[in-house]
């Protein structure tokens, strides 16, 4: 029988978290920090005296959780890795699983059955079970795995909602935090899926979706760890990725392939891969800065470049501005008005920092494009003279910031004013009376001064690539 010494002990601070700022984070936050790393990254609490030892210890999982991350590798508990701390997520941990399996296990047999042992109050049962079935086909249309529901006896997967200390050991911590948590395959509590009912459930983007983290949690029932690529369904942090029909990112295939093969009809054939910030073909969506930070967009995703940072973060769009689409076509900051401007299609919505600001999204018409215009392909502002220039097609216009007005004379084309960069722009930034215009992959350093191109660069070398 297991004896789970760790988890039962009794919860204080005896390990001292090496720090960036130490008086950035309460005794409170630091408790939280430690709790965080023994439930995730295994952290073995020390018997109290080897101090420094024990320090050395935290320091090892900070950059073990820094670098699964893609966070900046200190060692030290800084703002950054703190507030990914804060981030709801699976109750599994990022490494050694739970520590009485052994690695790579599956199922011997194709044919699972499960079933639903009790329900959450916040969904009606026929939503419940929907969002489940659902779950489950994410898996078998690409694997030869089949899922049965049975409504009495043992089942390989039993489902189950709970709240704090819930009888398997690994307790839920109340609303936010931990959502759910799942174990690998095998017998007795192999497979079973447990639900945090301390959380408010949905079928939408209001709190959970159950949905989502059902789809997360049986990747592990059927043997998956956790992934550090921001992209897949198996990333231990919850992102709710809009409403559309869900296709399985590609890592999560390829993860559930190596163990059970694949199936003979998937009806999603097309499985978004996350993108290469090195891939010599990449091209991209749209650049703006906010608050001093880059942000380059591509697909779902976008990087955060820092000015401090060599390494870029990828992100999901969706995980810093739930309501924006899943892709966007263009955006600017307006440092003056602190907002930065998304552009989708036919619409455009203002942000401030992490929110939507009021009376947003709005028509791009309603800015005097022509209403038959169907999308703005990049835009950027020039800060010396507080115009905004709009790329669409071959063609560009200029808004004057002050007045909020397009500027007579336009659309003019892209070609006339600056020549060579082809007749079309997918991204466009300003820095240091120089534009830069991305088309495919390659960018276009222009000055504004002497109006021409100065170099040709690869699009990737955004990224010191």
């Amino acid at each position: 029988s297991v004896i789970f010494i760790l988890l039962g002990l009794p919860f204080c601070l005896a390990i001292p978290i090496p720090l960036e700022d130490s008086h950035e984070f309460t005794e409170e936050d630091l408790q939280f920090a430690e709790r965080y790393l023994r439930n995730h990254y295994d952290l073995h609490p020390n018997p109290a005296g080897i101090m420094r030892k024990s320090a050395n210890t935290v320091a090892s999982k900070l950059r073990e959780m820094q670098a699964f991350f893609g966070l900046k590798v200190t060692g030290k508990l800084d703002e950054e890795t703190y507030e990914l701390m804060q981030k709801p997520r699976c109750g599994v941990p990022d490494v050694g699983e739970y520590n009485f399996f052994p690695r790579k296990l599956k199922w011997s047999k194709t044919n699972l059955t499960y079933r639903i042992m009790n329900y959450t109050s916040d969904l009606r049962r026929a939503e419940v079970d929907r969002a489940f079935k659902k779950a489950f086909k994410v898996w078998s249309d690409v694997t030869p795995l089949n899922f049965t529901r049975i409504r009495s006896g043992i089942a390989d997967i039993m489902i189950s909602f709970g709240t704090k200390e819930h009888g398997d050991f690994y307790p839920f911590d109340g609303p936010s935090g931990l959502l759910a948590h799942a174990f690998p395959p095998g017998p007795d509590y192999g497979g079973d899926a447990h639900f945090d009912d301390d959380e408010a459930w949905s079928d939408d983007s209001k709190g959970y979706n159950l949905f989502l983290v059902a789809a997360h949690e049986f990747g592990h029932s059927l043997g998956l760890e956790h992934s550090r690529d921001p992209g897949a369904l198996m990333f231990p942090i919850y992102t709710y990725t809009g409403k559309t029909g869900f296709v399985l990112p590609d890592d999560d295939v390829q993860g559930i392939q190596e163990l059970y093969g694949a199936g003979d009809q998937d009806p999603n054939p097309k499985h978004p891969k996350t993108p290469e910030k090195c891939d010599a073909e990449l091209s991209l969506d749209a650049i703006t800065e906010l608050r001093g930070e880059m942000l380059i967009f591509k697909d779902r995703f976008f990087w955060r470049l820092h000015p401090q940072m060599v390494e870029a973060e990828l992100v999901l769009l969706k995980s810093f501005w739930p309501e924006l689409p899943n892709k966007i076509d263009a955006a600017y900051e307006n440092p003056i008005k602190d907002l930065v401007f998304m552009f989708k299609g036919k619409k455009v919505w203002a942000l401030n920092g992490y929110d939507i600001a009021e009376d947003f999204p709005k028509k791009i018409y309603e800015m005097g494009f022509p209403k038959e215009m169907k999308r703005i392909d990049a835009a950027v502002h020039i800060k010396d003279t507080g115009k905004t220039l709009f790329f669409t097609g071959n063609k560009y216009w200029s808004y004057d910031e002050e007045a909020e007005v397009m500027e007579t004379g336009y659309p003019k084309l892209i070609e006339e004013e600056f020549a060579g960069i082809g007749d079309r722009v997918d991204a466009v930034y300003e820095r240091n009376g120089y534009l830069y215009f991305f088309n495919g992959p390659l960018q276009f350093e222009y000055s504004i001064w002497s109006k021409r191109i100065v170099r040709v660069l690869h699009t990737n070398s955004i990224f010191w690539c």
